[in-house]
Protein backbone atom coordinates (compact mmCIF):
# COMPACT_ATOMS: atom_id res chain seq x y z
CA UNK A 1 0.00 0.00 0.00
CA UNK A 2 1.35 3.43 -0.88
CA UNK A 3 1.79 6.32 1.55
CA UNK A 4 -0.91 8.33 -0.23
CA UNK A 5 -3.43 5.54 0.27
CA UNK A 6 -2.66 5.44 4.00
CA UNK A 7 -3.24 9.18 4.40
CA UNK A 8 -6.21 9.45 2.08
CA UNK A 9 -9.20 11.14 3.65
CA UNK A 10 -12.60 9.62 3.77
CA UNK A 11 -15.04 11.43 1.44
CA UNK A 12 -17.36 12.23 4.36
CA UNK A 13 -14.61 13.83 6.45
CA UNK A 14 -15.07 17.60 6.85
CA UNK A 15 -12.54 20.03 5.45
CA UNK A 16 -10.11 21.44 8.03
CA UNK A 17 -11.35 24.89 9.04
CA UNK A 18 -9.46 27.73 10.70
CA UNK A 19 -10.60 28.63 14.19
CA UNK A 20 -11.79 32.22 14.44
CA UNK A 21 -11.39 32.09 18.19
CA UNK A 22 -7.68 31.38 17.72
CA UNK A 23 -7.27 34.70 15.92
CA UNK A 24 -9.25 36.40 18.69
CA UNK A 25 -6.88 34.92 21.29
CA UNK A 26 -3.94 36.34 19.36
CA UNK A 27 -5.58 39.78 19.00
CA UNK A 28 -6.45 39.94 22.71
CA UNK A 29 -2.94 38.80 23.63
CA UNK A 30 -1.47 41.54 21.46
CA UNK A 31 -3.72 44.16 23.07
CA UNK A 32 -2.67 42.85 26.50
CA UNK A 33 0.99 43.18 25.59
CA UNK A 34 0.59 46.70 24.22
CA UNK A 35 -1.48 47.97 27.16
CA UNK A 36 0.28 45.95 29.86
CA UNK A 37 2.59 48.78 30.97
CA UNK A 38 -0.48 50.96 31.44
CA UNK A 39 -2.07 48.23 33.62
CA UNK A 40 -4.91 48.11 31.09
CA UNK A 41 -3.60 44.79 29.77
CA UNK A 42 -4.98 42.80 32.69
CA UNK A 43 -8.50 42.48 31.29
CA UNK A 44 -7.65 41.53 27.68
CA UNK A 45 -4.88 39.26 28.94
CA UNK A 46 -7.24 37.41 31.25
CA UNK A 47 -9.90 37.12 28.55
CA UNK A 48 -7.26 35.85 26.09
CA UNK A 49 -6.14 33.14 28.51
CA UNK A 50 -9.70 32.02 29.20
CA UNK A 51 -10.55 32.00 25.50
CA UNK A 52 -7.32 30.13 24.72
CA UNK A 53 -8.30 27.40 27.16
CA UNK A 54 -11.74 27.08 25.55
CA UNK A 55 -10.36 27.13 22.01
CA UNK A 56 -7.74 24.50 22.82
CA UNK A 57 -10.47 22.20 24.12
CA UNK A 58 -12.55 22.75 20.99
CA UNK A 59 -9.57 22.10 18.70
CA UNK A 60 -8.77 18.88 20.56
CA UNK A 61 -12.39 17.74 20.36
CA UNK A 62 -12.45 18.49 16.61
CA UNK A 63 -9.83 15.80 16.03
CA UNK A 64 -7.57 17.86 13.80
CA UNK A 65 -10.27 19.47 11.67
CA UNK A 66 -10.02 22.80 13.48
CA UNK A 67 -6.75 24.60 12.83
CA UNK A 68 -5.12 27.55 14.60
CA UNK A 69 -2.89 26.01 17.25
CA UNK A 70 -0.05 28.39 16.46
CA UNK A 71 -2.30 31.43 16.86
CA UNK A 72 -3.44 30.10 20.24
CA UNK A 73 0.12 29.55 21.45
CA UNK A 74 1.25 32.99 20.26
CA UNK A 75 -1.76 34.68 21.81
CA UNK A 76 -1.27 32.87 25.11
CA UNK A 77 2.38 33.93 25.19
CA UNK A 78 1.50 37.56 24.45
CA UNK A 79 -1.24 37.52 27.10
CA UNK A 80 1.15 36.24 29.76
CA UNK A 81 3.71 38.87 28.74
CA UNK A 82 1.06 41.59 29.07
CA UNK A 83 0.07 40.34 32.52
CA UNK A 84 3.70 40.27 33.63
CA UNK A 85 4.19 43.84 32.35
CA UNK A 86 1.12 44.99 34.27
CA UNK A 87 2.40 43.28 37.43
CA UNK A 88 5.85 44.85 37.04
CA UNK A 89 4.21 48.26 36.56
CA UNK A 90 2.20 47.83 39.76
CA UNK A 91 5.27 46.75 41.74
CA UNK A 92 7.35 49.67 40.44
CA UNK A 93 4.52 52.13 41.20
CA UNK A 94 4.20 50.70 44.71
CA UNK A 95 7.92 51.01 45.36
CA UNK A 96 7.95 54.56 43.96
CA UNK A 97 5.01 55.45 46.22
CA UNK A 98 6.74 54.04 49.28
CA UNK A 99 9.94 55.92 48.46
CA UNK A 100 7.94 59.12 48.01
CA UNK A 101 6.31 58.66 51.42
CA UNK A 102 9.65 57.87 53.05
CA UNK A 103 11.25 61.04 51.67
CA UNK A 104 8.43 63.33 52.81
CA UNK A 105 9.50 65.58 55.66
CA UNK A 106 7.77 65.17 58.98
CA UNK A 107 6.08 67.94 60.94
CA UNK A 108 8.36 70.66 62.25
CA UNK A 109 8.21 71.10 66.01
CA UNK A 110 9.37 74.09 67.96
CA UNK A 111 12.83 73.83 69.43
CA UNK A 112 12.83 72.24 72.84
CA UNK A 113 9.63 70.24 72.20
CA UNK A 114 9.85 66.60 73.20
Amino acid sequence: MSAEALHARHPLDPEPAPSTKARAVFALGLVALLTGPLVGGVIPGTVALLLARQTTREAFAAGGYLTGGRWIRRGRTLAWAGLVLALVTLVVAGIAGLLHLAAAPGPDFAPGTD
